[in-house]
């Protein structure tokens, strides 16, 4: 199963949801690791150090950064854009669809927008 983080304005009822349905699932908050308030870059740069997707509702800037990152040459573990207004529940089911299906390399400098 993937290795996630939620960036610090991700949905916490997402969040809770899927540690609910998935008491084993290595999901981290950003918030959590000592990164509260850190810009972009730096986020980016700590997911891609740890090994960790990243979940996002930022499609207007974390996106086009993390595909700076590869555009550079920069190590990027994967970035899942998930609408802000999308419902939780398919926020929930689509996350835990793609995090029970995928294997952790496979979103190396990747980013996948949600709903599917």
């Amino acid at each position: 199963m993937l290795r996630l983080a939620a960036d610090e304005d991700f949905n916490a009822d997402v969040v809770r949801g899927l540690r609910r349905r998935f008491p084993d699932l290595d999901l981290v908050r950003i918030q959590d690791v000592g990164l509260s308030g850190a810009d972009d870059p730096t986020v980016l740069a700590w997911a891609a150090r740890e090994q960790r997707v990243l979940l996002t509702h930022d499609v207007s800037t974390l996106v086009g950064l993390a595909l700076m990152r590869v555009a550079d040459g920069n190590p990027m573990a994967g970035v899942i854009a998930v609408a802000s207004r999308a419902p939780v529940g398919a926020a929930i089911e689509d996350l835990a669809l793609v995090a029970e299906c995928s294997a952790d390399l496979e979103w190396d400098g990747r980013v996948l927008f949600l709903p599917l």
